[in-house]
């Protein structure tokens, strides 16, 4: 990869946090899908030899920083997240879209699952699986994410 494109990634990341301290009605606040995971899922699947689980646990610290959130919740989370996109990211790439969803869907439930884990501990409980709904709106998000962000990075030369 070009190092004078590797701003794009940085303007990627910087835009999921926007998105994670968006204003949302109330109501709305448990469907808000995951952004930096998404992010960190598809840059990790896409550029495994350079990102990977130091660079999600980075990513996972600013969103601490950004939401208020305990140091260290959604960068264990978010570290996670990625040593399991390293483990499978071959093996994703030949799934077809269906597949890629199912496998999005099961990866931010493990974000997810681990982020709850910690509020858990920290005594904050979430009532029922609903702490999983923001892995069914992040995995309904990727097929309107994904290819775009491909055509970018193949525009840029982003490898």
């Amino acid at each position: 990869m070009q190092a004078s494109n590797r701003w794009f990634i940085a303007v990627t990341i910087f835009l999921s946090m926007l998105l994670v301290v968006m204003p949302l009605p109330q109501q709305w606040l448990w469907f808000r899908p995951a952004f930096p995971a998404l992010l960190i899922i598809f840059w990790v699947s896409r550029m495994p030899q350079t990102l990977g689980v130091g660079f999600a646990w980075l990513v996972g610290i600013l969103e601490d920083l950004v939401t208020g959130a305990t140091l260290g919740t959604h960068a264990l989370a978010l570290a996670v997240l990625a040593y399991f996109s390293l483990l499978t990211y071959q093996r994703t790439r030949a799934f077809n879209p269906a597949q890629q969803l199912l496998w999005v869907f099961v990866l931010v439930g493990i974000n997810q699952v681990v982020g709850n884990w910690v509020h858990g501990l920290e005594g904050k409980t979430v009532p029922g699986l609903t702490f999983l709904w923001p892995a069914l709106t992040t995995a309904l998000l990727w097929p309107c994410v994904a290819p775009p962000l491909l055509r970018v990075c193949a525009r840029l030369h982003i490898r």
